[in-house]
């Protein structure tokens, strides 16, 4: 696959390894080579978007602090410090080349309430037509733990889904994904294409956590998954490297390509799957099991073993095999009491149970989307 060059929309992730050090805090040097590479991206009409973490990392730094805040208070006061001086280094590289940047600070809520979902799309769009390069973060300062998404990767891969990018690149300080934890194995090789991102893929992307940030190669392989399944190629590339960004301007593959999926997800399973916020969740039987993951079938009573939660009808829920392990989420028909008085029982016998006329599936396949293990 050609790494798209011209016309294109582009999210950069940018990790707190590559930002700032505890001790040094900033690194204006590497903020000055991202702002030409996207200089050069909207020199070809590219419109680039950046997911930028690092302001508890400056933070840490201007605080003069030993170690990352663990509660969540400190983290939002260190976050605080960090943000400001973070779009002041951002402010300063971008100046110099013409290009002006607008910051974007988004929680959860932005995504899972739909009307603010498309306040947010509206806002993108709107910065984009006036070429501003948005710097996007999560809000850290005010992001209560029912309300975070815990990682930028996963929240790189929700703007990219929300703008409809082309791309997703994630800088990191690994050269991509690798067959083996290449810090404990020598021998570990570099995977330089992932043409589908099957469990065997997902169990290489083993979790190495930095002293300053939140992630690792799990969560970017999350990532990537969610991008895929809106047509949306993802990259895993070195950040450290002076030129990667520079390669990547001028079409050439480095790092770790995700290829898109052949079936991509419409607008609203992209939601239904990946954004909006699930109120509690279903265990199936083997059979039913079967016919979501298998024969792409909906969901019906018969083969409901619990129900999890209390929820209402045309709430996102999860739904789960016997061993615990989700396999789908979808928009149900019924509320958890409604169900639980018709778990286990034939479609032709919900009326009379319900007293009522109702649908014949729990929910139906065109608002279930499988994840996990498929």
């Amino acid at each position: 696959m050609d790494i798209p060059r011209t016309r294109s929309r582009i999210v950069i992730k940018i990790g707190t390894n590559l930002l700032a050090d505890r001790t040094q805090g900033i690194n204006l040097e590497r903020i000055d080579s991202i702002a030409r590479a996207v200089s050069s991206w909207h020199a070809q009409a590219s419109q680039v978007a950046i997911v930028s973490s690092g302001a508890i990392g400056a933070g840490v730094a201007a605080l003069q602090l030993r170690e990352r805040p663990r509660t969540i208070p400190e983290k939002q006061a260190t976050a605080a410090v960090g943000q400001p001086l973070l779009m002041v280094a951002y402010e300063n590289a971008f100046r110099k080349l013409g290009c002006p940047i607008g910051q974007m600070l988004l929680t959860k809520d932005d995504f899972a309430n739909r009307a603010r979902y498309v306040n947010a799309k509206n806002t993108f769009a709107a910065l984009f037509e006036r070429g501003v390069v948005p710097i996007v973060n999560e809000n850290d300062s005010v992001a209560v733990e029912e309300i975070r998404l815990g990682d930028n990767d996963n929240l790189s891969a929700l703007v990219a889904t929300l703008i409809e990018a082309d791309l997703l690149v994630i800088l990191t300080d690994r050269d991509g994904l690798y067959s083996d934890d290449p810090s404990t194995n020598s021998r570990a090789s570099l995977i330089p294409l992932v043409e589908n991102i099957t469990p065997q893929i997902e169990k290489l992307a083993k979790n190495t956590r930095s002293e300053l940030g939140t992630g690792g190669m799990t969560t970017k392989v999350q990532a990537a998954r969610r991008c895929v399944s809106a047509g949306i190629a993802v990259i895993i590339a070195n950040g450290k490297k002076p030129n990667t960004l520079d390669e990547l301007v001028r079409g050439r593959q480095t790092g770790t390509l995700f290829l898109p999926s052949q079936k991509k997800l419409n607008r609203r399973k992209q939601w239904i799957g990946f954004v909006s916020t699930s109120r509690g969740f279903l265990v199936v039987d083997d059979g039913a099991r079967n016919a979501l993951v298998r024969k792409h079938m909906s969901l019906l009573p018969s083969g409901i073993l619990e129900i999890h939660g209390e929820f209402n009808a045309n709430d996102t829920i999860a739904v789960r095999d016997a061993s615990g392990k989700d396999i789908a989420r979808g928009v149900t028909h019924f509320s958890s009491s409604d169900l639980a008085r018709i778990k286990g029982k034939k479609s032709s016998d919900i009326g009379s149970i319900l007293s009522r006329k109702s649908h014949d599936e729990v929910i139906h396949c065109d608002n279930l989307v499988l994840i996990g293990e498929e």
